[in-house]
């Protein structure tokens, strides 16, 4: 194995890792003594304040940067994707998050590939498209006694996945590297959170215990806001938008399991057998298992 190669699996196992503790702390964060805004505040504030020498040197507007894929980075990889999930933690719990964002990106992301770049959906990624479907029908059937309280956060979820897979083709091929990246996503984020604030403020931020916000800081911001990010354009540059987005196939059993553990969010076979449906799903759609097709 290459070190090229061997680079970007270890980035794409930290990636989902990331991805998976990032969604836990967001819905422990969003139920508990935080709000999506106080949340989001600690998320790109964070990250944005110890990049700003690298953003310095890089630019708000990277000069080779098309302005059309800095919007869909922002969007996709920002602010917006950011408080989708953030007001869908609110009603859904976190295995929710990982099973339907981590079924809905390879389905963005093919989509996206066909409509922009002419990419054909091979039988092999077909099968894995369907076996999403088959893992999300599970999923929803055996969660329909709560379907009342959590459609809202599950739609909230697809629609992140949508801006998520638009991050994931618009980065590559962007000319920036993961630092860079990082640096000008979560600027922009954080300037966009400005006039929200002017208008909402972020009052929990003063009343929660410190404890909660320093570890908030520490996942939110340190972890999920510059390792997850850099970690998951790492694998994009190394390995490709679709052999990265494999990550995402380890997602839904991780974060069930760990919402299991750290929240005490109950597993029903129903759950588990959903996880494990859209995690082989996933592992095929992502198109990293064959020679894709053009």
């Amino acid at each position: 194995m290459n070190r090229n190669l061997a680079l970007g699996l270890l980035a794409a196992l930290a990636a989902a890792l990331i991805g998976s503790g990032w969604q836990i702390a967001s819905r422990h964060g969003v139920t508990t003594t935080l709000g999506p805004l106080e949340i989001a505040v600690l998320r790109y504030g964070v990250p944005a304040l110890v990049l700003l020498p690298l953003l310095i040197r890089t630019g708000l507007l990277p000069p080779d940067l098309p302005r059309c894929r800095l919007v869909l980075l922002v969007l996709g990889g920002g602010l917006p994707f950011g408080l989708l999930v953030l007001a869908g933690a609110q009603w859904a719990p976190a295995a929710h998050m990982g099973v339907f964002m981590a079924g809905s990106v390879p389905l963005f992301t093919a989509l996206g590939a066909r409509l922009a770049q002419g990419e054909r959906v091979t039988c092999l990624r077909a099968a894995g498209l369907l076996l999403i479907g088959g893992g999300m029908a599970v999923f929803g059937a055996s969660s329909l006694a709560d379907a009342a309280q959590t459609w809202r956060g599950d739609l909230l979820f697809i629609l992140a996945a949508m801006m998520w897979a638009l991050y994931t083709l618009a980065f590559r091929g962007s000319g920036l590297t993961p630092w860079q990246g990082a640096a000008v996503i979560n600027a922009w984020s954080s300037l966009l959170l400005l006039p929200v604030l002017l208008i909402f403020g972020a009052p929990k931020l003063l009343t929660a215990p410190w404890t909660d916000v320093a570890w908030q800081a520490l996942g939110q911001g340190a972890v999920a806001g510059l390792l997850g990010l850099v970690t998951y354009m790492i694998a994009i540059a190394r390995l490709g938008a679709a052999k990265a987005s494999l990550s995402a196939a380890l997602v839904p059993i991780s974060t069930a399991l760990g919402a299991t553990w750290l929240l005490g969010e109950p597993l029903g076979a129903g759950t588990l057998a959903a996880s494990v449906l859209v995690a082989c799903g996933v592992a095929l759609a992502s198109g990293a298992l064959g020679r894709p097709v053009r």
